[in-house]
């Protein structure tokens, strides 16, 4: 999910297109818990989700939930403004800015001969 924005940019999808789709990976989770979070508190207020005459708030609920994630994408948006955010989101780097794979590679070598390490005093004991 992480390499799709910038593959859909390399095949020419337009940059607009490509920003919205990124934003959106990037808070549907945060989407997902306030309507965990919603839900939750219609719970504690007696509610129950398999009555049928609770359509009504459960359409309350939507409702409130679009209102809730459009004033968060208006914040959201006036503070990448403030940040410099051009309409162009920047493409995600794997691993650190400026750290070669050997240097990766060789700072790992010592967790992965722990690993082994553990692994055979695990398998010999």
């Amino acid at each position: 999910a992480r390499e799709l924005p910038s593959a859909l940019s390399r095949l020419g999808v337009p940059a607009l297109l490509t920003s919205v789709l990124s934003l959106m990976i990037r808070y549907i989770d945060v989407l997902a818990t306030e309507a965990s979070r919603m839900r939750l508190a219609r719970m504690s207020r007696g509610d129950s989700p398999r009555a049928l005459h609770q359509g009504g708030a459960i359409a309350k609920s939507v409702g409130t939930l679009f209102l809730r994630s459009y004033e968060r994408g208006e914040r959201v948006y006036l503070a990448m403004v403030s940040r410099g955010y051009d309409g162009k989101v920047p493409p995600l780097i794997n691993g650190a800015p400026g750290v070669s794979s050997r240097v990766w590679a060789t700072a790992m070598l010592p967790v992965a001969a722990a690993v082994l390490v553990a692994a055979s005093a695990w398998m010999w004991r």
